[in-house]
This record gives C-alpha cells, structure tokens and sequence, in this order.
C-alpha cells in the first residue's frame, strides 16, 4: 500500500504547478510559468522544462535561468517561446548561462541557443499517457520483485524445515538400528 502511495505522490508531484524560480514578480513568474510547461526538458523529453529539477537534468536548470534571464531583460513569453524555435541571436553570446554552457564544453547547446532549437523543443501538449505508463511500469516492476522475494523466503523455510526433517529421520533410524 505504501508503494503505490509512493507512486502517486510521484506522478502528481511531476504534475504540480508549483514554479520554482528566482523571480519575485508575479507577472514574472507567470511568464516563466508559461514559457517552462510549453518548452520541453533537454534530459526528459516526455516532461516539460518546469518539470526538470536539477538533479535530473543540470543542462535544462541553466535553459531555466536562461530564461529567467530573457525574461528580467523584458521579453514575452510568447517571445521567448518563439526565439527559443529560431533562435536569440549572436547577442545571446553576451549572457552568462550561454558563456556558462561554452565553459562546460556544450558548444551544442550555446549554438542551439543562438540558432534555435526548432519545432522540437516544444513540450508535447499532454505527455500524461507517457508518465502513467512509466510509473504503472515502476510499480509492477516492484510489485514483481516483492513477489520474487516472498516466493523465495517461502522456498527457504520449506528447504529449512525439510532439513529438520531429515535430520529427525535419520535420528529416528538411528535409534531403531541401536534397538536392534
């Protein structure tokens, strides 16, 4: 019962809409809570970017600062969205994330940022089905693995108690042949 509350509790949090930003203005935030649902995680391209926490993925935390970034010099979501297809542009070299990215060696990403991404960037409308199946797919591997282990323990007592048995036996046998 408590691994499949772990599952849910799993599954609804990726969808919770909770916007983790660094961004104190409302109308900020919502800006940014628009462009990271519509814009897909780089490492989990079945969820989107707002979705993405550092630990999964270090090169989609910089795209959220990135966008922080666009979104403090004043550019629209749509805008944002926009460029983030065809491209910021060389003056997008100038920002710190991108020197960051050149820094790491992701020289990909840097010119993806300049050139664009492409239509491929954008998250699917609803990935849900993609994300129910993967949990559902956890928690019978689980399920399965639990099962393997009882099935064993159960084996293990049987082959214990069938040991007893035997040695019961032989001491039975034995006091029969000191009677004789």
């Amino acid at each position: 019962m408590k691994m499949i509350f772990a599952a849910v509790f799993m599954i609804f949090s990726l969808y919770s809409e909770s916007v983790n930003t660094n961004l104190t203005d409302p109308s900020d935030r919502e800006k940014f809570r628009i462009v990271t649902t519509r814009i897909r995680c780089i490492c989990l391209p079945s969820l989107p970017i707002k979705s993405c926490s550092f630990n999964n993925c270090e090169v989609s935390a910089l795209l959220k600062n990135f966008i922080e970034n666009r979104i403090r010099q004043g550019e629209s979501a749509e805008e944002i969205i926009r460029k983030m297809q065809t491209g910021f542009g060389e003056e997008a070299l100038k920002d710190d994330i991108v020197q960051k990215f050149l820094a790491l060696g992701s020289e990909g990403m840097a010119r993806s940022i300049v050139n664009g991404f492409g239509e491929k960037i954008l998250a699917e409308p609803e990935p849900i089905w993609i994300n129910l199946s993967i949990g559902a797919a956890a928690v019978l591997g689980i399920g399965i693995i639990i099962l393997y282990f009882r099935k064993n323990r159960k084996n293990d007592s049987v082959k214990k108690m069938s040991a007893s048995e035997s040695d019961d036996l032989d001491n039975i046998l034995k006091e029969l042949r000191q009677e004789k």
